[in-house]
């Protein structure tokens, strides 16, 4: 009900139907309005005012500060949304990241209860077990290249962050950086060839950014050292023959480029944040034929190149310790490795797989060579067959 004052000239302009005892009362007079209500009505009501008036604005909570406004009229939920990292499975229940409401006092103000989650990625070495041996230029070069790129803030240089190590397939580049990382305390994030493509634009850039960060957390909350490794490379990025070159090998070659430029600074969002500062991170990548990736990321300020062919002299100290727990002599691997020249690190561990699928008995050189010939013909099959050559002909009939 709404008070409205009649001006005095009103009686005069009623019908004479009216009779005039009712307008004596009083000049002034309750006129019931549809659309309002008077205040008490309102205050008592407040439960229901959104169903008299479903357009006006609705809140969750008069304590809540989901909507409380920042200087630009932007809500929490506006700044969540934006920035694709900030959900609680990427920063746990801390105090000040997330609403006070699910942070609460019961696991602490400043809990990250998924920490050890997204540590899930970086990887440990219990599983290298025994004595190996590493090549000695093989460790200059990777011990070198991480020492440095940590000591980066110190040297008045410019030092390329990604180490690129290629070489032929079989050689023990991946598995030889793995026992450097082991040896050095090292616990890296290890990627592959195939996380470097998805059916989402934009998803393998992201990730390799995402892990990069990883990285810098492990040095940060843990003090450990870290690195970003990323295996077969090429076997992503590389273009061989008449592939074609996808948006994300696009993003992926950019994103890399950038970190190189900018190692301290990574965002994963829209906007640069405080958080968004980083360590520098050392990056090693592993592959078979760098000429096939994009010309500007392998370029001397951002890639440094090491060409890995392990000499005679490596390769026998590596199978040596190989096979020496199995009693074959250093004089008996030499004679075993000249029988076979021109083959990988790994054709002699599969040599000694070969021996034990036979027999379970003590390892001879007779055995061991009995093994060799027999892979060395099954690579002689296959290069002779090339059963593709044969499909795609028959396509082409």
């Amino acid at each position: 009900m709404a008070l409205v004052r009649v001006p005095s000239s009103f009686p005069s302009i009623l019908p004479s139907v009216f009779p005039k005892q009712l307008l004596s009362v009083s000049s002034s007079f309750p006129i019931s309005c549809s659309s309002k209500s008077t205040p008490n009505q309102v205050k008592n009501n407040d439960d229901n005012s959104n169903i008299d008036n479903p357009k006006g604005p609705k809140r969750l909570s008069e304590q809540s500060s989901w909507e409380a406004k920042d200087s630009e009229g932007r809500d929490y939920l506006y700044r969540l949304g934006k920035e694709a990292d900030n959900m609680n499975i990427a920063v746990g229940a801390r105090a000040g990241v997330i609403d006070d409401l699910f942070a609460g006092d019961f696991l602490g103000r400043d809990s990250d209860i998924v920490f050890d989650y997204r540590q899930k990625v970086t990887r440990s070495f219990e599983y290298l077990q025994g004595d190996y041996c590493i090549a000695p230029a093989f460790m200059d070069k990777v011990v070198c290249h991480i020492v440095k790129n940590y000591l980066a803030s110190l040297l008045n240089v410019k030092i390329p962050l990604i180490l690129g190590i290629w070489g032929g397939k079989g050689q023990g580049k991946s598995f030889q950086t793995e026992l450097i990382f082991q040896a050095m305390g090292i616990e890296p994030v290890i990627m592959s060839a195939g996380e470097l493509e998805s059916e989402r634009a934009g998803e393998p850039g992201k990730l390799i950014r995402e892990r990069y960060r990883t990285a810098s957390q492990v040095v940060q909350n843990q003090g450990k050292m870290s690195c970003l490794m990323i295996n077969d490379i090429d076997a992503g990025l590389g273009r061989f023959g008449n592939t074609q070159m996808t948006v994300n090998n696009q993003i992926v070659v950019g994103t890399l480029m950038n970190l190189s430029d900018n190692p301290t600074r990574v965002s994963i969002g829209q906007d640069w944040r405080e958080s968004d500062i980083t360590n520098r991170i050392p990056i090693i990548a592993t592959g078979n034929d760098f000429s096939t990736l994009y010309a500007p990321l392998i370029r001397d300020g951002r890639m440094e190149k090491f060409y890995w062919q392990p000499t005679h002299e490596d390769i026998v100290n590596i199978v040596h310790r190989m096979y020496e727990k199995d009693g074959i002599s250093k004089d008996d691997v030499v004679n075993i490795v000249d029988k076979f020249p021109n083959q990988a690190l790994d054709f002699y561990g599969a040599l000694r797989s070969r021996t034990y699928d036979r027999s379970i008995a003590k390892q001879t050189v007779d055995a061991l060579l009995e093994s060799g010939y027999s892979l060395l013909r099954e690579q002689q099959l296959i290069t002779e067959t090339k059963l593709s050559k044969e499909y795609m002909k028959n396509m082409d009939d």
